[in-house]
């Protein structure tokens, strides 16, 4: 199975893109992600929509804004309360920031490797 991170921004306007596309494909989520991180001393998150695979071919899409919302913003608030409009929780967790890797490719592995760890993505098969 392909598991593949689609980036769609930082979480500005996209964000309400990445609610969109939750809405009208709520019956493939698998799991809401919300990754906090810190920089500067402020507190961001990364939010993530995982799906499931679509009924043909293998590819698990997680669809991430990532490192652009200050915790406790409107923003933030925007996707708690999608969260809560499809009646799940989302699992929160700390991360290191992507500035700490040399490529943004290194860091998604990193993100592969925890989210694997906790049973959040299945195994490659």
């Amino acid at each position: 199975m392909i598991q593949k991170f689609i980036e769609l921004g930082e979480g500005y306007s996209d964000l309400y893109e990445l609610i969109e596309l939750g809405r009208t494909s709520k019956h493939r989520i698998s799991t809401l992600l919300c990754l906090h991180t810190k920089k500067e001393e402020r507190e961001y998150a990364s939010v993530i929509i995982t799906l499931h695979p679509a009924s043909e071919g293998k590819f698990l899409p997680l669809y991430i804004c990532r490192e652009g919302i200050p915790v406790g913003s409107k923003r933030y608030s925007l996707f708690m309360d999608f969260a809560a409009e499809i009646e799940q929780d989302p699992i929160v967790f700390d991360v290191k920031h992507s500035s700490e890797f040399a490529e943004k490719e290194l860091y998604f592995h990193y993100l592969t490797g925890i989210l694997r760890l906790n049973y959040l993505l299945p195994p490659l098969q």
